[in-house]
């Protein structure tokens, strides 16, 4: 029978030092401070807007109190709230999948020897570093009842539209700023995702005879299906997370109909003062968020085992 016996002096020293040999010490030690702050900045204020979620009240002496799943069902039974998550699905469908075509042509088409593609791939990436706030109001005023677009469609002989006014225009705006300000960032990542398929893919399939086409479909496809995931998961939190575009440009309106749900939180939080509602809102769009990331990091682990 074998007997347990305590460990000498001699043993936790040796066992000590192998483990500062593995570097485990020395990994901890620099690993701690982004730790701390990653708890401090990220992990606390997620736990906290989950305890808002379930509580009602605000920060005055009332103070706030645990209602639990009262902000939940509350979001289930509004019309607004349903009408916001459908503002937000189109929004999004219609800004992502051009925001993932557009730039994909342009990076083929920038990829290959072009005259001055240096200054086209300069001027297509303005926009990504671009202040959204002044995007914003200098779309509003491209827009506005008597700006430049409907005096444009006034010398051709259309009637003028009120784009900001009209519950049907108003939202096609926002979009159309969108799928512009994330243009550029798109493009490059595609650019930077063709660098990595192999030349000699492209000169084999040239030996075989394949087309243009044949070549983009068959080779250029596949070998950025990882940057597509990335590029369409990073485009959708984007969009998800619109706030400027509606706070500059429409506020919401009209009637409701471009109020997405960042800006439903953030008027729900700072202008009704109802917290506990707000975060169950947000929590919902975290959720949403994580499932993105959740996709995006099997499509990458797919992609590279590919």
């Amino acid at each position: 029978m074998s007997v347990n016996r305590p460990l000498s002096k001699f043993s936790i020293r040796k066992r000590f030092a192998r483990y500062l040999d593995n570097g485990a010490i020395a990994a901890w030690l620099f690993l701690t401070p982004a730790l701390i702050l990653l708890a401090i900045f990220v992990l606390y204020p997620i736990a906290y807007l989950l305890y808002l979620s379930f509580t009602t009240g605000s920060f005055t002496r009332s103070g706030i109190h645990w209602s639990g799943l009262r902000n939940y069902w509350r979001l289930v039974l509004s019309p607004d709230f349903w009408q916001v998550l459908g503002n937000t699905a189109y929004f999004t469908t219609a800004t992502v999948i051009p925001s993932l075509v557009i730039p994909l042509g342009l990076a083929v088409l920038l990829d290959r020897t072009l005259a001055l593609r240096g200054l086209l791939r300069t001027a297509y990436f303005i926009p990504s570093i671009t202040s959204l706030v002044a995007v914003g109001l200098g779309f509003r005023w491209l827009f506005q009842t008597d700006g430049p677009v409907n005096q444009g469609l006034s010398a051709l002989g259309l009637a003028p539209i009120a784009w900001l006014s009209s519950p049907t225009w108003a939202m096609p705006v926002l979009i159309l700023l969108s799928i512009w300000k994330q243009l550029g960032f798109n493009m490059v990542v595609f650019l930077a995702g063709l660098q990595t398929i192999p030349v000699n893919r492209y000169e084999a399939a040239e030996l075989d005879g394949a087309g243009a086409w044949q070549k983009f479909w068959h080779i250029t496809l596949p070998g950025l299906r990882p940057t597509l995931v990335f590029v369409a998961v990073t485009t959708a939190i984007f969009t998800l997370r619109s706030f400027e575009q509606v706070y500059v440009i429409t506020g919401g309106g009209p009637l409701n109909s471009t109020n997405l749900l960042v800006y439903y939180i953030y008027d729900q939080a700072f202008a009704q003062f109802d917290f506990g509602y707000a975060a169950a809102a947000a929590t919902l769009l975290l959720g949403v968020t994580l499932v993105l990331v959740y996709f995006q990091l099997k499509g990458w682990g797919e992609g590279g085992e590919a």
